[in-house]
């Protein structure tokens, strides 16, 4: 599908990269997601050419991809197309590629496009904007058993793995395999594993209850590990409190200080004891795209590119890292990988590109302002945390849930999403409950 939807305008695709570069600044944004975005819309006036760079024709909306994994919403719900850019800004155009290179002394990149071979692309001013993608800490062979949660790709396979296991346990005469089938291990008790927990709780007892006849799935076993000392430890730990015993109401087994060893097709070994499980979720770490790297500058541990207090890499004028793939530090602190620091930090890369286009110095260094922390547990509870303010429960719910409706990227998506929230609300049930036809499956014949 990512080759057809290349395909679509190649003529423009190709103009991108061939024709000879007009009067005006060239400005690359490789990465749509939120700072990528944030940075386009912010240069929508600015007298510049701007090439748009995604491996993926859209843009998610990420604080709500674990409901797209646990069946509340469907991936259309969430995300939105990004060449719908070049029909509401004039002087951006998408390119459907992947960027395998930097070459900061000729200021180009690489871009290989599906179907169109690599290509360079020059820029005068380039902002990497590509995100983070999910870590496991050294042990990458532990991906095959536990996806992670950063794309509709993963989402749809946790959704199948989650919808598939009930199936099997209802089809299998093993009472310990039905047991390892409903049995689900969480890996990371930060916002996207207590969230897909607390959902995932939700699923379990309500709705499902009466689709199996066989099994009863609200006896599932939903166990949430990691390593540190709490859940949501980035919160006050009143708020981690509040939320671990939210879980436990829920049904979750909160299982603290215990380092997963190993991850295979049986479950999972942690703190030296296995957990047979046919169902396990990694929401334990991210690291950088290997994009920020290529810039040759210095990284974190995590692969962030760490930047200037104006978001520029050191020693590479015109070149910008934001969103998460940038480490800047603001009072001592590293400024969170959250949604709403992604956005400023677009916003205030391309209004400083635009000063400087006009010729004025900008002065003054980016500033993250903090709207607060949210998570959410489950139907009728989330947990807010801004400076002194702490609050959990219903009416933080409903704010919560008035925020995220609002922060989605259009008004289709608002639309949908607060129909569905309401009917899922009342009736209990979510209407994505969909298992892609696998090949292992024999397929019936109509006669």
């Amino acid at each position: 599908m990512s080759a057809m939807l290349a395909e679509t305008r190649p003529d423009q695709a190709i103009a991108v990269i061939n024709a000879p570069r007009s009067e005006r600044k060239r400005v690359v944004i490789v990465g749509g997601g939120f700072a990528g975005i944030a940075a386009a819309h912010a240069l929508r006036h600015a007298d510049v050419e701007i090439v748009l760079i995604d491996r993926r024709n859209h843009h998610i909306f990420q604080p709500l991809l674990y409901q797209v994994a646990t069946a509340v919403l469907s991936p259309a719900e969430i995300a939105a197309p990004i060449r719908q850019l070049e029909a509401k800004q004039r002087n951006v155009t998408v390119l459907l590629a992947e960027v395998t290179g930097v070459d900061l002394a000729s200021r180009t990149i690489d871009s290989a496009s599906p179907g169109a071979g690599v290509r360079k692309i020059a820029f005068d001013y380039l902002v990497v904007a590509t995100g983070m993608r999910p870590s496991y800490f050294g042990h990458d062979e532990f991906a095959r058993y536990a996806p992670g949660l950063k794309s509709l790709t993963d989402a749809e396979t946790i959704r199948a793995k989650i919808l598939g296991a009930f199936e099997l346990a209802a089809a299998t005469e093993d009472e310990n395999e039905r047991a390892r089938q409903l049995t689900f291990v969480l890996v990371g008790a930060g916002p996207s594993g207590v969230e897909l927990a607390g959902s995932l709780a939700d699923l379990v007892k309500v709705t499902l209850r009466r689709n199996f006849r066989r099994i009863d799935p609200s006896q599932s076993a939903i166990i949430l590990l990691d390593a540190g000392k709490r859940v949501l430890p980035t919160f006050d730990e009143s708020v981690s409190r509040m939320v671990a015993r939210r879980l436990e109401k829920r049904g979750v087994k909160v299982v603290m200080d215990v380092k997963v060893e190993t991850v295979d097709d049986e479950g999972v070994i942690a703190g030296g004891n296995r957990i047979p499980s046919a169902t396990v979720l990694w929401t334990a770490g991210v690291a950088a795209s290997p994009v920020p790297k290529m810039l040759g500058t210095k990284t974190d541990r995590a692969g962030r590119a760490i930047v200037d207090p104006f978001l520029k890499v050191v020693e590479a004028p015109g070149v910008f890292v934001a969103g998460d793939a940038a480490s800047v530090m603001q009072k001592g602190h590293p400024v969170p990988g959250v949604a709403q620091a992604a956005i400023q930090e677009g916003r205030y890369v391309g209004r400083l590109i635009a000063k400087e286009l006009k010729g004025r110095e900008v002065k003054r260094p980016f500033r993250y302002f903090d709207k607060g922390d949210m998570a959410v547990v489950g139907k009728n509870y989330a947990v807010l945390e801004r400076g002194s303010l702490r609050t959990g429960g219903f009416l933080t719910w409903l704010v919560w849930a008035f925020v995220h409706i609002l922060s989605l990227p259009q008004l289709q998506n608002r639309l949908r999403v607060q129909h569905q929230w309401v009917w899922s609300y009342f009736t209990g049930q979510r209407s994505s409950r969909l298992i892609p036809e696998s090949p292992r499956m024999p397929s019936a014949e109509l006669r």
